[in-house]
């Protein structure tokens, strides 16, 4: 824990505040628009925006009477009757597989445009890089969920590894060098094509979840970005680069808190800054910043009967998270008509509330908290 101090210190100090891009209501509008219609909706005046891990799950096991909970929310026919999301820094996979995953674990009818992942931004960059060369980082199918958001050449860094002959010092040494066995691997000849990846110039890179290998990850990452995306050649201009998340921890299934993306960040950051003249640009998206809660604002009132043009029918939008470093100051930043609600399910297991970002409601389990919001609206079940 004292290690996630330290971190926690590097986050948040001066030389390595991130940048944080817009994600705008039109932007969210068109996103989820082409992935799945929604069922009848809702008339609620409010709604509800879950975390996953740590409220829902905990690996792919539900927690906290959340199937129960959740079944709460829609009606005798099986139709949401209560307008929800699900708002996760997590991803690797699309919107689309993970509606379908939660949908089968949790018993309910989950819709993709249902699901706000932490690369779910992504797609506002589609016009950007559409047609350019980009590498996806991360666990999962992280290639798979740029090409789904309409990306046209796109690599993993798994695949595009692949193609350079020993950048990865340590690649002899892992257990893992056998895993890309679809990925093939290309001579120091080969690798001088004039059509192949080594040739063509890296336009962007996106960490879309969680790095698998830090080592290899952080080593070709800084000779893409300090190569102006030609790794080997001379120093360039940096290429944009862009991460899903900022999150310095998580709660996996091991007892303590697992480091996250923004940890990954940090170190990635910290040798570019030691080893290359210039600072490491990039642009961090997910919670706790304020427009993805205003995003998610966004998609919720669009789930409701006839919204009123410049009003919010939602009277209130209720957060439960058990991170109050990302949920709960996410939610407070993002001010009315946010109402956090904080679990001691995942990351936190105070018995008070937490000093730093209080919640405005501490519980022991999502069950708990939906049984309080619809008590307090006055809708029994």
């Amino acid at each position: 824990m004292k290690f996630l101090q330290i971190l926690r210190k590097a986050a948040t100090s001066p030389q390595n505040r991130h940048r944080v891009s817009s994600f705008s209501a039109n932007n969210g509008r068109r996103f989820f628009s082409h992935l799945h219609s929604q069922p009848p909706p809702p008339s609620a005046s409010f709604g509800i925006a879950f975390d996953i891990d740590g409220v829902i799950l905990r690996g792919e096991t539900p927690i906290g009477g959340s199937p129960q909970a959740l079944k709460r929310l829609y009606d005798d026919s099986g139709n949401m009757s209560i307008p929800y999301v699900f708002l996760t820094n997590g991803g690797g996979v699309p919107e689309t597989e993970r509606a379908a995953e939660l949908s089968k674990l949790l018993s309910v009818r989950i819709l993709a445009s249902q699901v706000i992942q932490g690369h779910s931004p992504f797609m506002q960059l589609v016009n950007r890089f559409e047609n350019e060369l980009i590498i996806a980082v991360g666990k999962g199918e992280p290639a798979k969920v740029m090409s789904e958001y309409g990306f046209k050449n796109v690599l993993s860094l798994d695949e595009y590894a692949s193609y350079f002959e020993h950048i990865d010092p340590l690649g002899k040494f892992k257990n893992s060098t056998s895993q890309l066995a679809g990925c093939k691997k290309y001579s120091s000849k080969e690798t001088d094509s004039e059509n192949g990846p080594p040739s063509q110039r890296v336009e962007a890179v996106f960490i879309v979840s969680d790095s698998v290998d830090w080592s290899r990850d952080i080593q070709v990452l800084c000779d893409i970005l300090s190569t102006g995306g030609l790794p080997g050649r001379e120093i360039s201009t940096q290429p944009p680069l862009y991460f899903a998340n900022d999150d310095l921890s998580y709660q996996g299934l091991f007892p303590t808190e697992r480091l996250g993306m923004g940890a990954f960040r940090i170190a990635l950051e910290s040798i570019y800054n030691r080893v290359y003249p210039n600072a490491l640009e990039y642009t961090s998206y997910g919670k706790p910043n304020p427009f993805v809660f205003k995003n998610a604002e966004k998609i919720l009132m669009q789930s409701i009967c006839h919204p009123i043009e410049g009003q919010n029918p939602l009277k209130t939008l209720y957060m439960i998270g058990d991170n109050p470093l990302v949920d709960i100051k996410g939610a407070q930043q993002a001010g009315q008509p946010w109402f956090s609600i904080l679990t001691r399910s995942g990351v936190f297991k105070g018995k008070g509330n937490h000093p730093v970002y209080p919640a405005d409601l501490v519980v022991d389990t999502v069950e708990e908290a939906v049984d309080y919001i619809l008590r307090k609206e006055t809708l029994q079940t």
